[in-house]
C-alpha cells in the first residue's frame, strides 16, 4: 500500500513515526529540502562550470541553448539543488573563477533558513483619517480596544497617530505628539506593555523617545531608518526597529511605482539599511517589503510570493496586507468586504516566511493561524 504525501509534510516527524534516527532524519531531510534560484547575468564560461558541478552532485542548472558555445557573454540560469547539494556545491564554486566565488557567497547567505514564531501584530489607529475608518479608535475607546485585541490573540500592539494612506499629507511631530501623548500615557499607567509588546507606528524622534520611556519596545519605522536621530534611539533603548520600504513618500508612493527588478531592488535598500543599524548598535530587527508603499499590483503580487529571499539576512519578515487597496484589483471589493482577501495574502506570505502579520482584525487571523497550526501538526 503506498500514500502520497504532502509536499509540505513535517519529515522529522514523518521520520519518526517509522523510527529512522535522528542522525538519518537530518541526513535526509536536506536531501529533501529543495531550492531553486534564478541567476542572472551569470558568466556564459561560469554556467558551463556551473552546469557540469551541478550535475555531478545530482542537481542542476537550467541554460539557455547554446550556451555550450559561449555566443554570448551573460546568460540567466535556474538552479535547482537540495541543501546537501547546495552545500556542496558552494564549496565546487569557491575553487572555481569568472564570478563563482561571488556566487558562492550569495547562495551561502540564502542556505539561512531561520525558523521565527508566528505572531499577530493588532493595529491600532487613533487618528480619524485612516483608509479603514471602522479601525480609527478615539482616546476614550483604546483600552477596551487594546484590551480585546489582547484577548483575542494579539502578540504586538501596533499604535499610530498618522495615516499613510497613499495621498496622505506629512503631519508635524507636535501634531503627533498631541495625539498620541494621552494614549501613550493610558498604556504606561495601565502597564499595557505587561500583556502584549507595544509598537509605536511613527518616525519621530521627539515622539517615539517619549514612547520608548513609557513602555514601548518596537519601532515601526515607515521610512526605513533613515533618521539617525531614530538609529541612535533605537540604540540607546535597545528597542526592535521595523525596517520598512517605501518607494518614495506616502503623498507621492502610488503615482506610477517603478523598479528594475522589485525583489533585487528591494535587497539592496535592506541591505543598506541592516548596515545602517549596525553601525548604530542596533541588533533586533524585522524587515517588512512595505505592501502598498510605492508598488504596483504586480510588485505586491511578487513580494508576498518571494517572501522566502528576503529571510537571507536573518530577520523575522514582517507582512501587512490588511485590507489594502490593491485587494480591490483583484476581488472588486470595497475596504469593508476586504478580509477574506487579506487573510489569503497573509497566509500565503506566512507559508512562505513570512512570521508577523500586521492586521485589523485580530480574531479571524488567530483564527487562521491555529488552523493552519493544527494541520500541519497532524
Amino acid at each position: 500500500m503506498i500514500t502520497k504525501l504532502p509536499l509540505d509534510i513535517d519529515l522529522s516527524k514523518l521520520f519518526a513515526s517509522i523510527d529512522c534516527t535522528q542522525e538519518g532524519s537530518a541526513i535526509i531531510t536536506a536531501k529533501a529540502d529543495l531550492h531553486y534560484y534564478l541567476i542572472k547575468d551569470l558568466k556564459c564560461p561560469a554556467a558551463n562550470i556551473l552546469k557540469q558541478d551541478a550535475l555531478s552532485l545530482g542537481a542542476d542548472l537550467a541554460v539557455p541553448k547554446g550556451v555550450i558555445l559561449c555566443k554570448q557573454e551573460l546568460v540567466n540560469a535556474v538552479l535547482i539543488a537540495n541543501k546537501t547539494q547546495l552545500k556542496l556545491l558552494i564549496k565546487k564554486c569557491l575553487k572555481q573563477p569568472f564570478g563563482l566565488k561571488k556566487l558562492a557567497k550569495y547562495l551561502q547567505q540564502h542556505l539561512k533558513t531561520p525558523k521565527f514564531n508566528k505572531q499577530i501584530m493588532g493595529i491600532l489607529n487613533v487618528n480619524d483619517d485612516s483608509f479603514y475608518h471602522a479601525n480609527c479608535i478615539k482616546p476614550n475607546e483604546f483600552l477596551s480596544k487594546a484590551e480585546q485585541m489582547i484577548q483575542d490573540g494579539a502578540d504586538v500592539l501596533d499604535i499610530g497617530a498618522v495615516s499613510s494612506k497613499p495621498g496622505a499629507v506629512e503631519v508635524s511631530a507636535s501634531e503627533e505628539f498631541k495625539r498620541i501623548k494621552p494614549i501613550i500615557d493610558l498604556c504606561y499607567q495601565h502597564k499595557i506593555y505587561e500583556s502584549s509588546q507595544l509598537s509605536l507606528d511613527s518616525h519621530s524622534p521627539m515622539v517615539l523617545e517619549y514612547a520608548l520611556d513609557r513602555g514601548f519596545s518596537i519601532i515601526n519605522d515607515i521610512t526605513g531608518l533613515s533618521d539617525d536621530k531614530v538609529a541612535s534611539l533605537a540604540a540607546r533603548f535597545n528597542a526592535t526597529v521595523c525596517i520598512m520600504h517605501m518607494q518614495g513618500t506616502p503623498k507621492t508612493m502610488q503615482v506610477n511605482p517603478q523598479y528594475d527588478d522589485v525583489i533585487l531592488d528591494l535587497d539592496a535598500f535592506f541591505t543598506k539599511r541592516i548596515e545602517k543599524a549596525k553601525s548604530f548598535g542596533i541588533q533586533k530587527l524585522i524587515l517588512d517589503v512595505g505592501i502598498g508603499f510605492g508598488k504596483s499590483l504586480q510588485d505586491n503580487l511578487q513580494l508576498i510570493k518571494y517572501q522566502s529571499h528576503f529571510l537571507k539576512f536573518g530577520f523575522a519578515l514582517l507582512i501587512g496586507a490588511s485590507r489594502k487597496g490593491f485587494l480591490s484589483k483583484i476581488s472588486q471589493s470595497v475596504v469593508q468586504d476586504r478580509l477574506a482577501a487579506t487573510l489569503a495574502v497573509h497566509i500565503k506570505a506566512l507559508q512562505e516566511g513570512a512570521s508577523i502579520v500586521r492586521v485589523h482584525d485580530v480574531k479571524a487571523h488567530f483564527q487562521a493561524l491555529e488552523t493552519l497550526k493544527a494541520i500541519s501538526q497532524c
